[in-house]
């Protein structure tokens, strides 16, 4: 096996759940191959450097195997290295992610009869 479908590749390594959301990806120009925005039908060899953002953040990996097969994480591991500049990036996002404040939720319902008096005194009535 020389080449992949990008697609199928993206799905075998488990960056998407399915290979329809790897071929929107490509789609919306998520994915590099070598530089340049790759669709879905683009052959994919050994050796080759993606771009993959994701939820999950943004990949900068280099193809070590192929697979048209979806199989388990373990598996799917060994299918690419991310490099090194890319999992500090990502890390280093999460950590801002993290730090960042937090919201608490908006009660749902109508209010009860202390909000309505603090509602009351913020208004000025």
């Amino acid at each position: 096996m020389g080449t992949v479908r990008l697609d199928k590749w993206l799905w075998a390594a488990r960056f998407f759940k399915t290979r329809s959301l790897a071929a929107r990806a490509c789609e919306l120009g998520r994915i590099e191959s070598n530089g340049q925005t790759a669709k879905p039908a683009r052959e994919v060899r050994a050796g080759d450097t993606l771009r993959v953002k994701t939820e999950g953040g943004m990949f900068q990996l280099e193809v070590l195997a192929l697979s048209e097969l979806r199989g388990p994480a373990s598996v799917a591991q060994t299918l690419y290295r991310e490099t090194e500049a890319s999992r500090e990036q990502r890390l280093k996002a999460a950590e801002e992610h993290k730090s960042m404040p937090r919201f608490e939720d908006i009660r749902q319902g109508r209010p009860s009869k202390r909000d309505r008096r603090q509602l009351g005194r913020l208004r000025g009535l």
